[in-house]
């Protein structure tokens, strides 16, 4: 009878265990394909889901969609009315006069506009940084020189080196009256956050706020992965900072990654575009907290309280570029930025150079890719011989074959991990900002880029994708074609999942 019974509720439970699983597998597999994202997502997720047990579609559950905080989201629905007000005044200005004379300048404007909903505008002095210590540096100068406000936005924030000197900076600036808000992703930048050193600046009267709470509670109610990768400094509303470098010391930050130093540059941003960027932290700032002196009710009405307090206003003329800024993310209009790179890439004529430190592009980029190349294109892409994701790396592998049979050349930077992100198109204009080419830039993050329509920046742009191919080596199809069978393998069963990496 013993055994009997042991026997039956075996049985019983292998039953249940076998019928769950089938069940899950089943359900979430239908739920990916109603979803009708792109192919390659779908196709990674439904791997997943299908071929491990219970873990794919816990797996799915936590990273599969783009679920954001139930409190963002009626945060964002709040302050749409502010966005429309604000959006008003910066489409009041003439469209720019080559809109309808240079077809891909044009053509990537009105799609960008269409998108995203601001405008190019003109009048912009832009100022190229390449050197940690000339980054940092000015920053550093410019908190000095505030006099009422020190917005700044990073995706990590990390203690030591010259970024000390920053924070001697935030605190000789809160003693003096300026209002400085710091605005950190909350996993990005975790360590920071839970430091003495970030409570000792919030004690000072430094205002740092975390971006997208991440934690295991939260998880089961909005998907962790969501990061905001933004880099934004704004000063008094008159300078702003952007680029690819988060608040880390190069000489100091992943020292034991075995990659070298970060390489990254940035802009320094004097004109009309100056609001866009302050006008985007201001969201970003307002989705995780109130700005403070104004209600929440009634956002329109309060316009003008919000832009005094976050000293958002019209910024004078200072240069000859015309900007376009293209703050991209989830809750918006998910596929912008990835529609206009493929714009971008169509556009191009002669010349098309990309830096990127993660290279995993999807279908449709793949294939603008290679259109190009076959054209007659030259096309350059620039990524780190060495880079700190394993997975990454053979994910890139597993396209270089195709990419450079098609004519594209690829190109490892041997001199620290680059992590600049840059596009330039027949030194003509460029893109320049946070997104890397990957599936997670393009759907999940929160992203900022510059759109630039000005040949005398793309050439200096340019000329600094030059020292970065100077110091390259071009992947040598022939020789990597002998890569052993056990390295193809693990690069195509990486691919299966890069889309969800």
């Amino acid at each position: 009878m013993e055994i009997q019974a042991i026997h039956w509720s075996y049985s019983f439970f292998s039953t249940v265990i076998l019928l769950s699983d089938f069940f899950i597998r089943i359900g979430l597999s239908l739920r990916v394909i109603m979803r009708k994202r792109p192919y390659g997502v779908s196709l990674a997720w439904l791997i997943v889901v299908l071929l491990v047990p219970f873990l794919g579609g816990f797996f799915y559950l936590l990273f599969g969609e783009n679920r954001l905080p139930e409190r963002r989201i009626a945060r964002t629905k709040a302050s749409f009315n502010m966005y429309l007000d604000w959006l008003e005044d910066l489409s009041s200005q003439p469209p720019p006069l080559w809109e309808e004379t240079h077809p891909a300048y044009g053509s990537l404007h009105r799609q960008a506009k269409k998108l995203i909903g601001l405008p190019a505008m003109g009048g912009n002095k832009l100022t190229l940084i390449t050197s940690p210590s000339q980054i940092l540096g000015s920053i550093t100068r410019a908190i000095d020189n505030a006099q009422s406000s020190c917005h700044l936005q990073f995706y990590i924030w990390e203690a030591g080196g010259r970024v000390d000197d920053i924070i001697a900076s935030l605190y000789r600036a809160v003693a003096r009256g300026v209002v400085c808000r710091i605005l950190l992703d909350s996993i990005g930048s975790r360590d920071f956050l839970k430091s003495d050193v970030a409570r000792d600046m919030r004690q000072a009267g430094i205002k740092i706020q975390e971006s997208l709470p991440a934690g295991l509670i939260s998880a089961f109610f909005s998907r962790i992965d969501i990061r905001n990768h933004r880099k934004i400094v704004v000063i008094d509303g008159n300078i702003a900072y952007t680029g690819s470098q988060n608040m880390v010391d190069p000489d100091v930050f992943k020292k034991s990654a075995g990659v070298g130093n970060w390489i990254d540059v940035m802009v320094k941003v004097e004109g009309p575009v100056v609001e866009t960027l302050a006008g985007t932290f201001v969201s970003d700032w307002f989705l995780e907290t109130s700005i403070g002196y104004f209600s929440e009710e009634d956002l329109k009405a309060d316009m003008k309280t919000i832009r005094k307090v976050s000293d958002l206003h019209t910024c004078p003329a200072m240069g000859t570029s015309d900007v376009q800024l293209v703050p991209s993310g989830p809750s918006g209009t998910p596929d912008a930025i990835h529609g206009l790179l493929l714009t971008t890439i169509y556009a191009a004529q002669q010349e098309l150079i990309m830096t990127t430190p993660y290279f995993i592009p999807d279908e449709p980029l793949l294939a603008a890719l290679k259109a190009a190349a076959q054209r007659g294109v030259d096309v350059k892409i620039v990524v780190p011989e060495k880079n700190d994701s394993r997975l990454v790396q053979y994910a890139s592998r597993a396209r270089y074959e195709e990419l450079a049979e098609s004519g594209v050349s690829i190109y490892h930077f041997s001199g620290g991990l680059l992590h600049s992100k840059t596009i330039t198109v027949d030194r003509s204009f460029s893109l320049f900002g946070s997104v890397n080419i990957d599936m997670r830039s393009f759907w999940l993050n929160f992203e900022a880029t510059l759109v630039i329509y000005c040949k005398t920046f793309t050439e200096t742009l340019h000329d600094i994708q030059t020292d970065y191919l100077a110091d390259s080596t071009r992947l040598d199809l022939e020789h990597f074609k002998q890569r052993t069978p056990f390295e193809k393998f693990k690069e195509n069963v990486v691919l299966l999942i890069a889309p969800i990496l």
